[in-house]
């Protein structure tokens, strides 16, 4: 008798009588087993049954003894992007097929509905960022299946990788697979992706416009030129700290890449005289140009000047190797005559001479700043001072040779068309009382800052406030030398009104000279910052928001002021105060929470850290008040 199971989903067994004609159930058997059946209840068993001698021989799902060209013709006739994703997430089998399909091999090409969610950028198109454990290959084959239905991937960026399951020239393949129409990746600090990975992306993203690597030392010439052979549409490269990329990367991409624009190239030991040469005598496009702590020498950067006509944006730093002849050069090349912006940072050859030259060889230079020059002094600055004609903005920055009287007399003659003088950390500005012969007052100097030279004090400041009439814009930030007597002047001299002064770590100030400042041109300010100014009380609040209409920026951190100053504050005749710091005022206390609630009706931004005398619930009390305010406690 054969044996008769039951799937109904109890526990009777059905045996011995022979099946009626009339009966309506379901009779399956075979040499080795009988299986009835019955209509009363619908089998519990969803999957395919597999009847044999060994019922049991094999629980998997049958599609999974498929192998992978089967599910591989499988995956690309799904219909749509979602059932793709949703198929990705069955398993890392899956995912890894579908991975492995190109965009261009799915039979069903989805329209992407203008509704559907989607990261895109301003310049139109999907981006995805991937930061350290997220950083693997199952993540890029899961963002490539993904995206690959909605137009692929337009941006990638990658930073760091996964410890323990590294992103690897695998998770590149599936990127370059699912999404051919990528414009930009970047690579940092990812270290197990080689040429390979790049191979793939060039045989692929032929779209690729902007390539970043930073701390790929797997990646050689080798991938850098199979992209640039195959991405004929790259406009930027920035090359960093790639130990194994040089010369013949570089070359390629002058051969192959005509639309380059934009190139930074930092810290590759491998890099050249001949790369560099090579790359900018035959990139006629590029605009932006920057050399970080390469080594190369005055050929380099003479080439620069002889063909760089389209630079307009150049910065050369660290360039160790590259003397004062290699920067006369480029400035007597003449070739430079749309640079408009030049930074010169820690580089030995720019000197007295060459700093000079480049004045006179950059016709429209309007954004100059040097850093870390050590070789030039007051008479170098007035030479380029006089040479140049379009000069817009100055910055120098540890240019320690240079002296008050330098800074002086480089103001009086310097172009008609400057607006803006930075100098930070110049240790050769000493205070002293020299007698000048009339100089020519800089009249369309509009912002002047001088932020952290110590030698910078009372006299100096009452010097340049005779050159600066017209300065909308003061920074003085960490000048301690400076007194009210000093800073009064130059407040007196300020005919068109200042807008914003920063005065932060001028710790010799006094509420005398922030009275004067609001009596002069509390008309016009809009940001007064005096942190740390240690004598400033509460009458410089009170003054403040009697005189400022427009002020919208206020930091009075770590000063003397009390609960009587903010509420002298919170009924001034600022209508618009949206920024205010009192961190560190301790003498500010749970008093002032009504004056602060009135000064919410326009902040968005409070700093309260360190206001030892608020209490915690006070500040969440204000924080639920204030609820469009942004509070720091």
């Amino acid at each position: 008798m054969p044996a008769l199971v039951n799937y109904r989903g109890d526990d009777d067994l059905y045996s011995g009588a022979s099946l009626r004609s009339g009966d309506s159930g379901l009779l399956l058997s075979n040499s080795h087993v009988e299986i009835y059946c019955p209509p009363r209840k619908r089998s519990r068993i969803s999957g395919p049954c597999v009847i044999s001698g060994n019922f049991f021989e094999d629980n998997r799902p049958s599609v999974d003894v498929l192998p992978d060209e089967c599910l591989f013709e499988i995956f690309r006739r799904l219909p749509g992007g979602r059932e793709r994703s949703s198929a990705a997430c069955v398993s890392k089998r899956w995912l890894t097929i579908l991975s492995s399909v190109r965009s261009s091999e799915f039979y069903n090409k989805e329209h992407v509905s203008a509704d559907e969610d989607m990261e895109v950028e301003c310049d139109g198109y999907l981006t995805r960022c991937v930061e350290g454990k997220k950083a693997t290959d199952v993540r890029l084959a899961a963002i490539a299946v993904g995206t690959s239905s909605r137009g692929g991937l337009g941006k990638l960026s990658i930073r760091g990788s996964n410890s323990l399951r590294k992103v690897s020239n695998f998770g590149m393949s599936a990127i370059a697979r699912g999404c051919p129409s990528l414009k930009a990746l970047s690579l940092w600090n990812v270290l197990s992706i080689g040429d390979e990975g790049l191979f793939e992306i060039a045989r692929e993203c032929h779209s690729l416009e902007k390539l970043d690597l930073c701390q790929c030392p797997s990646i050689s010439d080798k991938g850098l030129a199979a992209v640039a052979k195959s991405c004929p549409n790259l406009t930027a490269v920035n090359i960093e700290s790639c130990s194994n990329i040089g010369n013949d990367g570089l070359q390629a991409l002058a051969k192959f890449c005509p639309k380059l624009q934009s190139i930074t190239i930092k810290d590759c030991a491998r890099v050249g005289d001949q790369g560099i040469a090579c790359l900018l005598s035959s990139a006629s496009g590029l605009t932006k140009v920057k050399l970080q702590s390469l080594n190369i020498t005055d050929y380099s950067v003479a080439v620069i000047g002889h063909y760089g006509k389209a630079i307009t944006n150049l910065v050369l730093c660290g360039l160790q190797n590259v003397n004062q002849k290699g920067f006369w050069v480029m400035g007597n090349a003449r070739g430079l005559e749309s640079l408009s912006n030049l930074t010169v940072s820690s580089c030995r050859g720019i000197t007295d001479l060459s700093i000079e030259a480049v004045g006179k060889g950059c016709p429209n230079l309007k954004h100059m700043c040097v850093r870390k020059c050590c070789f030039v002094s007051d008479n170098g600055l007035v030479a380029f001072a006089k040479a140049t004609s379009s000069l817009e903005c100055l910055q120098l920055e540890e240019c320690n040779r240079i002296t008050q009287i330098g800074i002086l007399t480089a103001l009086s003659c310097i172009s008609s068309k400057l607006k803006s003088v930075s100098l930070v950390k110049c240790m050769g500005i000493k205070d002293l009382s020299i007698d000048f012969p009339a100089l020519s007052p800089c009249e369309s100097l509009r912002s002047l800052s001088i932020r952290s030279c110590p030698g910078f004090g009372s006299t100096s400041l009452a010097m340049v406030g005779k050159l600066c009439p017209h300065l909308h814009h003061l920074d003085l930030s960490g000048l301690c030398g400076i007194t009210d007597t000093g800073l009064l002047p130059l407040l007196e001299c300020c005919e068109a009104g200042l807008a914003k002064v920063d005065l932060s770590e001028c710790s010799n100030l006094s509420d005398e000279v922030i009275l004067a400042l609001a009596r002069l041109h509390g008309a016009t300010l809009e940001l007064v910052n005096i942190d740390g100014c240690q004598k400033i009380t509460d009458a410089t609040l009170a003054a403040l928001a009697e005189s400022c209409p427009l002020l919208n920026d206020l930091d009075v951190s770590r000063c003397l002021v009390t609960d009587a100053g903010v509420a002298a504050l919170s009924r001034g005749v600022q209508s618009n105060l949206q920024v205010l710091s009192l961190s560190g005022c301790s003498m500010v206390s749970n008093k002032s929470i009504p004056a602060l609630e009135r000064l919410g009706q326009t902040l968005v931004g409070l700093n309260l850290q360190h206001c030892n005398s608020i209490s915690n619930s006070k500040v969440e009390m204000l924080t639920e008040k204030l609820w469009r305010c942004d509070i720091l406690s």
